[in-house]
Formats: C-alpha cells, sequence, structure tokens
C-alpha cells in the first residue's frame, strides 16, 4: 500500500479538451483519456502508476449524446450508467443494457461510470456492459486523427489493446429489431457492489412461443466478454423453457477456459453459467408478448 500512495501522489495534469479532434491530440502527445474515471483511479490498487496528463471527456457534446429511434440506438461514450439505466428503463429489445447499468458496482459507482470507460477498461474481465452490447450486437464508434470507423464490438474487444493507444471510443449503434426481448444475469458472490462472478446477457425474438435468433454472451468468465454461438445454435427455435435450455447449457460448457481469481475459482465460475441461463430465460419470457409455452 505505501508503494501504491507513493505512485499516486506523482505530478499529474489534467487537461479540458471541448472537441474529440482536440482530445485526440491531446492522447497523441501522451496524455490519457479520462471520463468517469472508476477504473483508472484504481490504477495504483493495481500496482500501476497514476502519473502525466489526463485528458477529461466531460466538456466533449458529442460524447454524451444518448439518441432512441425506432432503428437504433445511439449512446454516447460519456454517458453513464444511472444515466443509461434511466433512458432505457422499460423498452424490452434494449433490456439486457438497461438491466447491465443498473445493477454494476454501486450508486456511487454508477453516477460516475461511463460506457466508453467499461468498454476500453483492459484487464476487467466482469464489464457488465461489454456483456450486454455483445448480446445486442453493437457496433463500436472510433474516432482517431485520421478519420472515424466503426465496426462491431467483438471486434473492438479482439483487437482492444493494439486499438486504443490512438483511437478514442466515442459511443456506440445498436441496431433494433421489431419483437426482440432480452435479458443480463449476474451473479455477485456477497452482495450488491460486488464484481460478478459470472454474467449472462441474452436477446431473442419470441414467436409461438419459440426462440428466434437468440445471441447469448458471457462475461467475467473468460479474460473477455464473448458469446456462446453453440448454445446459440442449440437454442435457435426451441421453446423458450426455461428448466430445458439451462440443461442444454449445461451439455454445453466444455468451451470456455475460465480464468481464476481471488474472488471465486475458475470451474466455478462455468459451474454457475447453466443457473444464470435459466433466470435469463425466465425473466425473456416475462417480457414476450407470447410468454413461454
Amino acid at each position: 500500500m505505501p508503494q501504491a500512495l507513493s505512485r499516486a501522489a506523482e505530478p499529474r495534469t489534467l487537461l479540458t479538451p471541448a472537441t474529440i479532434p482536440a482530445a485526440l491530440e491531446a492522447q497523441a502527445a501522451g496524455a490519457r483519456l479520462l471520463a468517469g474515471g472508476t477504473w483508472l483511479m484504481r490504477a495504483p490498487l493495481r500496482g500501476e502508476t497514476l502519473s502525466g496528463a489526463f485528458a477529461s471527456l466531460h466538456g466533449i457534446a458529442a460524447l454524451q449524446r444518448l439518441d432512441l429511434t425506432p432503428e437504433a440506438a445511439e449512446i454516447g461514450a460519456a454517458v453513464s450508467h444511472t444515466r443509461l439505466a434511466q433512458a432505457l428503463a422499460g423498452i424490452p429489445d434494449l433490456a439486457p443494457l438497461a438491466l447491465a447499468a443498473g445493477a454494476s458496482a454501486n450508486p456511487g459507482v454508477r453516477r460516475a461510470a461511463s460506457l466508453g470507460g467499461n468498454l476500453c477498461a483492459q484487464a476487467f474481465p466482469a464489464a457488465d456492459l461489454a456483456c450486454a452490447l455483445l448480446a445486442l450486437e453493437a457496433d463500436v464508434d472510433l474516432e482517431r486523427l485520421s478519420g472515424p470507423g466503426r465496426l462491431p464490438l467483438a471486434e473492438f474487444l479482439a483487437r482492444r489493446e493494439a486499438l486504443l493507444p490512438g483511437a478514442l471510443v466515442a459511443g456506440v449503434r445498436i441496431a433494433r429489431r421489431p419483437g426482440r426481448v432480452g435479458a443480463h444475469a449476474r451473479l455477485p458472490l456477497r452482495a450488491a457492489g460486488d464484481y460478478p462472478v459470472a454474467i449472462v446477457s441474452l436477446a431473442a425474438g419470441v414467436a409461438d412461443g419459440r426462440l428466434l435468433r437468440p445471441v447469448i454472451a458471457v462475461g467475467s468468465v473468460e479474460p473477455v466478454a464473448r458469446r456462446w454461438p453453440e448454445l446459440e445454435a442449440a437454442l435457435e427455435g426451441a421453446p423458450l423453457d426455461p428448466a430445458a435450455g439451462a440443461e442444454i447449457a449445461r451439455g454445453l460448457l466444455d468451451g470456455f477456459s475460465p480464468r481464476e481469481g481471488v474472488d471465486a475459482p475458475g470451474w466455478y465460475r462455468v459451474e454457475v453459467l447453466p443457473a444464470l441461463v435459466r433466470r435469463a430465460l425466465a425473466a425473456l419470457a416475462a417480457l414476450a408478448p407470447e410468454g413461454a409455452p
């Protein structure tokens, strides 16, 4: 701890760029981008040096956008978890993101933590929003000095370490699909505020009591959140039956390479996934127009 305190006391400079290009120029000059800061401010506890220049993104209006249309949800990187949860509450097709934003960490952190920070925090397997956005097949909008770009979230997460030194996450875009509903289930070990041992986010259409094009994402089990394609294929066209879905999930656990942690061993993270699938499907059934059979 004394070492961490010493590092935290090293000189720091705060920059306040008013535009995305100004933030990118500050980043190119060596500044670290700062949004909610809930992950970055814990750097000394992880043994990382917290010094030098930081560029706060709070003054950039474009990063605070939250636009909902029948076609898409476009959300800026600086939107907080609290604002997300409030704005998306009661919208069935965006339920995974609303639930993830409203359940992560604790109220104080949710008021500060940003969407972009949740996606950019490397070595943070328990990011709720990343898992929910995978289930919603979100795209990530990136800004670089060379110009903007957009790529699927799964690709961004796979290339994040290489992409971020020269880019700024400006936000995400979620294509909305009529009739889709979703759910987000997480297991903290002790109480609210704990990082989850495992997360399951799910989005699907439902017709005649059957699942259509289910998209399932798993977080906190492996170092990076990812989709569960084997379960997606197994549940395509299957009845919306939480118990049966959990049993199907139990037979498809071998593909995970779970991480070990002080909070839980790897085998336990995998073992709880069927129960989370059951919870997610039950929540889905409550939202689906036809309900479960």
